[in-house]
């Protein structure tokens, strides 16, 4: 009996996908945008690799024999190595690396892809390109403000509209501030707390309730334990919650001094957005956002309009960007306090937002087709590929092996406006025959052989092979 052969999946794993020329033009049309606006802002350009040692990482480190949460790793002699889960924690290695020659503050920018061993979803990937720009080693909350005002300016330029978007502001000192001042110490209930408040535009103030209290059935039966909160303790969060800009924030009772500083800190950028004369932003106190490390101001960049998954059903898509002050990352490497602050933002799952507008006009520039019909004619090709080449216009020569009506399935399918024809009388008279493509698969499928191709209603030209570079340029 003969053995079967096992054949690879032809499947992607959950959460990648393969990007084709027309994303990835638009992607390279953002990051140009990207680019543009962060030379004027004064950033300078980073690259940092793709490995990193886990423990630099520091969001997720192994706690058994083999990280297995957020991150994909995989063990080198004997320290573990994950691809990076963010562009943050390799500025905060680079960072303490280069601590005396940096400028401080030092402004960075980069780009690079990231991956993350996490539950995908729609617009949300386990491998994707991030973007992120940061202040190091300043407390000052000028550049906390300018970085809200950068992102809008991003988003903007990458095409969406003042009216799509909100930068929602925060600060962490307040929900940390508030909880201290209810008694909640447990860093436990602290943590299941501050996930409840996230959680209030999926689940709703009754949901964010049954949270902070002994726990939430969603709609399939999965239960998520609550933080065991007493009824003021939760009343005391709602109404936290339910605040409405600084003035209401202000009128909450709460002595506690964190707190106070985060109501402070929130009047500064409110007051550094006037200087900016920058207006599109809300304050939110439901704003959570990067428990692991970011310890004062917070924000995110937030759709207005709806987007919609693969089956065209509305979605909750969540934020498209934000960051915020990170004070003791770098403190992590070096034990010397380096201040700092910075956004994000995940610019496939970007693209996947802009795509929903259908704002992008794709001109893809394919080449023009140079039927081969005789070998012994390709000089004669060679001369016309190099003419359209030299005066910057795409081209090639039929690469394939296959007859004339295969040739014209190939221009269809590379969406080919123009194929060249060129047999005994055009190479013998110096001229060239020009079709001038429908595009589909209807030409090719009804064509058997040239005489049919001449034949067809939308005849071709022919003419001085001198006449090529004009009859293309009409």
């Amino acid at each position: 009996m003969n053995k079967k052969i096992s054949k690879p999946s032809v499947d992607l794993p959950s959460g990648f996908i393969d990007r084709k020329e027309k994303e990835l033009v638009i992607r390279d049309f953002l990051i140009k945008q990207i680019k543009e606006v962060m030379t004027k802002y004064g950033f300078e350009f980073l690259e940092t690799p793709s490995f990193e040692y886990t423990e630099s990482l520091g969001k997720f480190l192994p706690d058994k024999d083999r990280p297995s949460e957020g991150v994909f790793s995989f063990e080198d002699g004997k320290k573990w190595l994950s691809l990076r889960y963010d562009l943050t924690a390799p500025l905060a290695r680079f960072t303490a690396k280069n601590f005396d020659k940096l400028s401080r503050p030092f402004k960075r920018y980069q780009l690079g892809t990231v991956w993350r061993n996490e539950k995908p979803g729609p617009g949300r990937f386990r491998e994707f390109l991030q973007f992120d720009a940061d202040y190091v080693g300043t407390n000052n909350l000028l550049a906390d403000s300018e970085l809200c005002v950068l992102i809008s300016e991003i988003l903007e330029k990458c095409g969406l509209e003042n009216n799509e978007f909100k930068i929602k502001i925060s600060n962490r000192k307040l929900s940390k501030g508030l909880l201290e001042d209810l008694g909640i110490k447990d860093t436990n209930q602290q943590s299941i707390s501050l996930r409840a408040i996230d959680k209030l535009d999926r689940v709703g103030v009754d949901g964010v309730k049954l949270l902070l209290g002994k726990g939430r059935k969603d709609k399939s039966g999965d239960f998520t334990e609550g933080a065991k909160l007493e009824k003021k303790q939760t009343d005391r969060i709602i109404e936290f919650l339910s605040s409405k800009g600084l003035d209401q924030l202000e009128k909450i009772s709460c002595k506690n001094k964190l707190f106070q500083e985060g109501i402070n800190e929130l009047k500064q950028i409110v007051k550094n957005f006037g200087l900016f004369e920058f207006n599109n932003f809300k304050i939110d106190p439901a704003v959570v956002r990067g428990l692991e490390y970011y310890t004062g101001p917070i924000f995110e960049a937030e759709l207005t309009f709806k987007v919609k998954n693969e089956k065209g059903v509305d979605i909750e898509f969540g934020s498209i960007g934000g960051g915020g002050r990170y004070d003791d990352l770098v403190k992590r490497f070096k034990n010397q306090d380096c201040p700092a602050t910075g956004i994000s933002i995940g610019l496939d799952r970007l693209l996947y937002a802009l795509n929903q507008k259908n704002i992008f006009n794709f001109n893809q520039k394919n080449p023009v087709l140079i039927c081969v019909l005789d070998e012994k004619y390709m000089n004669y090709y060679f001369n016309i590929l190099n003419l359209l080449r030299s005066n910057d216009i795409n081209a090639e020569i039929y690469s394939g092996t296959s007859n004339f009506k295969a040739q014209l399935k190939y221009a269809d399918k590379r969406n080919c406006k123009f194929v060249i024809i060129c047999g005994d009388d055009e190479v013998t008279k110096q001229l060239v025959t020009l079709k001038n493509l429908v595009i589909g698969s209807k030409v090719s499928e009804d064509t058997k052989s040239r005489k049919d191709w001449t034949q067809s209603k939308d005849a071709q030209k022919t003419f001085p092979l001198s006449n090529l570079l004009n009859e293309l340029k009409k």
